[in-house]
């Protein structure tokens, strides 16, 4: 309610108050629009005459706002009647009642007003997720395969919702583990392992089987005892409210999607829920043919694995990498991602192999394959570049995390008892580390050649070292 007659306001605000009704008095009009930001009404009353500032000019800049072009306005005024009406609704109010007003007649109008403006946004909003929805199904069923969709999900009601987080979790009633297949917020996560005891609504949902809506993390009684833990560790959760909807697959595959928002942003409600669950419903069926597809093609995606591992240490081989490579260049270009690579020799190699033979030295490369597989990500790269060269993509990964990931892996190399048939030997690893986006690298073999580089400096400078 904006009027810069104070005695008004306060009458004003009495009545409506006494009424049931919360009101938001703005004394000075020329905040008008800063005040709308923060307490986004369902009734705007304004008075056409203000010393300070003209009332119709107000309602004007009002109705060429998008975001309040709905919001019903009453006008007030002690302007003739006949012409203030007809100025004030020409410019788009919603109705207008004279000075002096008749206090029960201006309760009817306002609750006729609040009582439109609701039925305007439901149906308006109503119009707009059924839009999105038909326009979100559209996208999912074009997918062929359940990872697709999986982030075509993810993604579009993430931003259709301004949700902070937005993830698709794999996982069975009673199971204290899920999978992350697909998230939001990075559309580079694959295949992640989280603890389901940290999320008790994600646990709650997979109980019931049904959707569960945490208006307030802070003080929801689902969270008391997650809150302990959260206060023992020191842990500080961003989340303000969440919305777990539980889903069902034929085969025995059951899963959650999960939206989060944080501390600042709208919270969550029970029609965004309704949103999601008619939307993970949907998509259901689409989900499944896809599952088929991956089976019907699963002896052809076995040939294709044997065609691109090295069969001697179980990494990619090198013309997989290049293909995996120039993918993940591709990707860090289009979001902006940092790519990190690492080129990996082992350190006087030849000697291995001529004083214990060629079966030692291929024991050895196959464990250091080994370590190389159970330390990257499911989102990273292993490969065998050739001989004893391997490379590994680190995939949103800047260059002071492939440093630090890197130094972890020379040192675990050189403590690692390697086994060759009845003997035991210690070896090293030198490591050139390279990263883009980088001046003057525009494909993968122009990163290849960095980390190379990076390499020999490592090698030059005395071995079992890193260098960038």
């Amino acid at each position: 309610m904006a009027d810069d007659d104070e005695t008004l306001l306060r009458t004003l605000t009495w009545i409506l108050t006494e009424n049931g009704y919360d009101v938001v008095a703005v004394p000075e009009p020329r905040s008008l629009f800063e005040r709308l930001e923060e307490t986004r009404p369902d009734l705007l009353m304004l008075d056409i005459m203000m010393p300070k500032v003209d009332g119709l000019q107000l309602l004007a800049r009002l109705k060429e706002h998008e975001r309040w072009r709905d919001l019903p306005v009453l006008m007030i005024s002690s302007m003739p009647p006949e012409e203030a009406t007809v100025r004030a609704l020409g410019l788009g109010a919603a109705d207008f009642v004279p000075k002096p007003f008749r206090v029960r007649e201006l309760l009817a109008r306002v609750q006729a007003h609040l009582r439109a403006g609701q039925t305007l946004r439901r149906a308006r909003e109503s119009a707009r997720t059924h839009m999105a929805m038909v326009d979100i199904l559209h996208e999912v069923t074009d997918a062929v395969k359940p990872d697709e969709i999986f982030q075509i999900l993810t993604r579009r009601v993430g931003h259709l919702l301004g949700l902070s987080r937005c993830s698709m979790v794999l996982a069975t009633r009673g199971s204290s583990t899920g999978m992350v297949v697909a998230a939001f917020d990075d559309p580079a996560l694959r295949d992640l392992k989280v603890d389901l005891t940290k999320y008790p609504e994600i646990e709650r949902a997979l109980e019931l089987g049904q959707p569960v809506l945490v208006s307030q993390v802070a003080t929801d009684p689902l969270y008391a005892e997650i809150r302990k833990r959260w206060e023992r560790e020191g842990t500080k959760v961003p989340t303000s409210s969440a919305i777990a909807v539980p889903f069902e697959l034929r085969g025995g595959t059951s899963g959650v999607f999960f939206l989060r928002n944080h501390e600042g942003d709208a919270r969550l409600t029970e029609a965004d829920s309704q949103f999601a669950g008619t939307v993970i419903a949907k998509a259901v069926t689409a989900i499944e043919k896809g599952y088929d597809f991956a089976a019907a093609l699963s002896a052809k995606e076995r040939y294709e694995v044997l065609a691109t591992v090295d069969p001697l240490t179980g990494c990619v081989n090198r013309r997989a990498l290049h293909e995996k490579l120039e993918a993940e260049m591709d990707r860090a270009r289009r979001y902006a991602f940092d790519l990190t690579i690492l080129m990996i020799d082992l350190d006087r190699f030849k000697h291995i192999n001529d004083s214990r033979g060629h079966l030692a030295g291929d024991a050895v490369l196959r464990q250091v394959g080994a370590i190389l597989r159970e330390e990257v990500r499911s989102v990273d790269i292993a490969a065998r570049f050739g001989g004893e060269e391997f490379v590994v993509g680190l995939p949103n990964t800047a260059a002071d995390g492939g440093l630090v990931f890197a130094e972890r892996l020379r040192e675990r190399v050189a403590d690692h008892p390697f086994v060759a048939g009845t003997h035991t030997l210690r070896v090293t690893i030198s490591v050139g580390v390279a990263s883009f986006p980088c001046e003057g690298v525009a494909t993968a073999e122009e990163l290849l050649g960095r980390a190379d580089a990076a390499l020999y400096r490592a090698k030059h400078e005395g071995r079992n070292l890193v260098r960038l």
